[in-house]
């Protein structure tokens, strides 16, 4: 099980844990747990991508933006834009990322 793994990883972490749950060569799911405070640091989307919250809450900050995302929220992550994911609370996110 997937989930449960990376909630036990995080555990001992420093930083966000991810790992993909299902992918083939058009799109890929990644879950993403993270530590209330754990930044997952700037870095590019080379595919058009979502992030979705599935527990916790995390701020998405994209050119100087900030989106604070709750349970259940989501957003779109263009394509070669700068972004960063911060978590507020202990959080659990999906991913999508493909055509």
């Amino acid at each position: 099980m997937i989930i449960p793994s990376i909630k036990s990883k995080l555990e001992t972490s420093s930083h966000p844990i991810a790992q993909a749950l299902h992918q083939n060569t058009s799109f890929r799911v990644l879950a993403i747990a993270f530590k209330k405070g754990m930044v997952l640091k700037a870095h590019k989307a080379h595919k058009p991508s979502k992030l979705f919250v599935l527990e916790g809450a995390v701020n998405y900050t994209e050119n100087n933006k900030t989106v604070s995302l709750r349970q259940y929220e989501e957003t779109d992550i263009p394509v070669e834009i700068i972004h960063e994911v911060e978590a507020i609370e202990d959080s659990l996110c999906l991913l999508t990322q493909g055509d």
